[in-house]
């Protein structure tokens, strides 16, 4: 889901840094103390499922656990997918600096929209429902960013993309049933280990 760098128009790419920055500094504010280690055990687990990749056709997607971390961190997903994107863009060549707000935005803002639709209050549901809760937002979150990157590169070139667009959305159908069913199961789990965990107490609703 990373768009490269020279992709992008000037537009598109201080429209979406200007809205990355907003989210940053929103998830900045509601990082206390006792957050800080959960919000980097997932912006490694963010990280790090950026490195499975799916084999489709002649080519490959990977994870992306964005699901994940909207419904265990809310606005916070902000700084802890940003800095798991500096990580890849320095380690890996993924994505780019001008395009860095772009792609924050692109997989942050589906994971913060997850939390407010299917992450408040699961620690007073049963387990088969959070697991469900789980299943959707790990759809959804893909699904969103799909959307996203699909409407930047529109933006840019209108019809030119169009046939990038179609080649992002269906080779992202296996990413989303996989992350489907990773986030029901990670998120069941730690509903029946430390449900507390699910409770975020700086929620700025």
């Amino acid at each position: 889901m990373h768009i490269s760098e020279g992709v992008l128009s000037i537009p598109v790419l201080l429209a979406g840094t200007t809205f990355a920055v907003a989210g940053i500094a929103m998830g900045l504010r509601q990082l206390d103390n006792d957050r800080i280690p959960m919000t980097a055990l997932l912006s490694t687990v963010f990280f790090l499922a950026s490195l499975i990749h799916l084999p489709v056709g002649v080519s490959s997607v990977h994870l992306v656990a964005n699901g994940l971390c909207g419904l265990l961190l809310g606005w916070i997903a902000f700084p802890a997918i940003l800095v798991s994107l500096i990580l890849q863009m320095i380690l890996f060549g993924f994505g780019g600096l001008t395009t860095l707000g772009v792609n924050t935005l692109i997989m942050a803002l589906p994971a913060v929209l997850c939390y407010y639709l299917l992450g408040r209050n699961l620690m007073h549901y049963s387990v088969q429902r959070v697991f469900w809760h789980g299943c959707i937002a790990g759809m959804l979150a893909i699904i969103l960013g799909i959307f996203l990157m699909s409407t930047a590169l529109y933006l840019t070139g209108g019809k030119m993309f169009n046939q990038m667009i179609i080649l992002v959305i269906f080779t992202h159908i296996p990413v989303i049933f996989v992350e489907s069913i990773l986030t029901g199961f990670i998120i069941s789990f730690v509903y029946q280990v430390e449900p507390a965990l699910l409770q975020l107490r700086n929620d700025a609703s």
